[in-house]
């Protein structure tokens, strides 16, 4: 994409995410008071001066740590270093200059970008606190004051930003984009996938539970379209959600599923679908979205010839709320089956922005109702004048009726499977609204 990209950068706990959600102006990035608890790249749009453009926040830089999950995450900040356009270096006025600051210089330094020096925390008003000139040391010219908490001296960091921007062009729109959340619980392989599909490093994957902890947004474009993939935090149950920053992520999760065209919902093969699966598959199908559903670990199972029918027939017991949605086997490891995967996203997308014409969805309503007769209640019979399709994403109908008390759960989910039928709703869930004569129409 176009669009010139800032990165945050910096040693843990100097206040990146709290700048970046500023600047963001909304909270997408977990902050707390504890080094470490952004991991991967976190990515953002922002306007200054007319000029929209991308940020990215980092997880804190340890040089000489030999932590396993601190050292992905310097490889994450390194990656963001590279491919941006101008680098905010973000240091903390309370601790002053340390060693770890010099040696995070000194990489900013090799790499060649255009570096702002940020000294953040720096929260009272008045003079300036003398304690800034020290950072002069490290070589990056002259200190700007900063404080994320209040917002002072944003708008000079983003001028200073600004000047380093690639001249402007004409940027690719983004309503073509397919937003595709995936989703499951911990250790399922959602971010082994994503990275299979990107052909990177981009997220963090650890046999750890629970190394992924924000949403993490990724661009991707394929020859068959332009795809924003969301990586989302593996959403355990309640009842072990004790820490603060996991709750945080799964809420972070949620809304990556609210603002989704697609969610994957991933299983792992070798244990089937567990209770938590069914929920969260179940927040998938709550909120609307076209769904695939995805058995990744396909190549740790040992099979018969009819292992992967065993499989989806218990898919479908399980999830017998969602069985509109198609089954993938596949294995991120390996890549067997990946390239399917997007076969299956367009078409679940597709079918969830369709529209049918009033008079179709009318002629399928009398063949039905031809078919099955209208239920009835003490000698009174259900009356349904006509339906049509009031929204996508997903498919959303209204039947008129003569008495609503009349109109049978079993006789809507009749008409439902007549019209997914009809018209090969194949991937998406089916709104139904039922309206009686004196009702007010929207």
């Amino acid at each position: 994409m176009a669009k010139p990209l800032v990165a945050i950068v910096g040693r843990p706990n100097v206040g990146k995410s709290m700048l970046f959600n500023k600047l963001a102006g909304k909270r997408l990035s977990i902050v707390e008071d504890v080094p470490g608890v952004t991991r991967d790249r976190l990515y953002a749009e922002a306007e200054w001066r007319g000029r929209t453009f991308q940020i990215v926040d980092t997880g804190g830089i340890e040089p000489g740590s030999d932590d396993q999950i601190l050292a992905f995450m310097r490889e994450q900040a390194e990656i963001a270093i590279q491919s941006a356009d101008v680098i905010v270096f973000v240091c903390d006025i309370r601790t002053g200059m340390t060693a770890a600051d010099q040696e995070v210089a000194g990489m900013l330094q090799r790499a060649g970008k255009p570096v702002i020096l940020a000294v953040n925390k720096m929260d009272s008003t008045g003079p300036t606190d003398p304690d800034i000139y020290e950072f002069y040391n490290l070589g990056l010219g002259d200190p700007m004051p900063l404080s994320a908490v209040h917002g002072h001296g944003t708008g000079d960091l983003l001028d200073a930003c600004f000047q380093y921007f690639p001249p402007e062009e004409d940027e690719p729109e983004e309503d073509d984009v397919t937003r595709v959340a995936v989703i499951g619980k911990p250790n399922v392989g959602k971010s082994s996938l994503v990275n299979r599909i990107l052909g990177q490093e981009r997220v963090i994957v650890s046999d750890v539970a629970g190394t992924t902890r924000d949403a993490v947004d990724s661009y991707f474009e394929n020859e068959r379209g332009k795809y924003l993939i969301i990586d989302t935090a593996g959403m355990r149950k309640k009842a072990k959600v004790d820490d603060r920053v996991e709750k945080f992520s799964v809420l972070r999760a949620a809304m990556a599923i609210e603002r989704s065209d697609v969610c994957v919902i991933m299983i792992d093969a070798r244990d089937g679908v567990t209770e938590q699966d069914t929920k969260v598959a179940g927040m998938a199908h709550d909120a609307g979205k076209a769904s695939v559903i995805v058995v990744n670990k396909w190549d740790l199972v040992e099979k018969d010839g009819r292992t992967m029918q065993r499989m989806e027939e218990e898919i479908r017991r399980d999830l017998s709320y969602m069985t509109y949605a198609p089954i993938l086997f596949l294995s991120a490891l390996t890549g067997q089956r990946v390239n399917k995967l997007f076969d299956y996203i367009d078409a679940v997308a597709e079918k969830a922005a369709l529209r049918v014409p009033t008079g179709m969805l009318n002629q399928v309503l009398a063949d039905a109702q031809a078919r099955v007769q209208p239920p009835t209640d003490k000698g009174r019979r259900l009356k349904i004048y006509y339906m049509t399709q009031i929204g996508v994403k997903p498919p959303h109908f209204v039947f008129f009726c003569n008495d609503a008390k009349l109109f049978h759960f079993s006789y809507q989910r009749y008409l439902e499977n007549q019209i997914r039928n009809t018209f090969d709703l194949t991937g998406t869930p089916v709104r139904i609204t039922i309206r009686q004569r004196g009702d007010k129409e929207e």
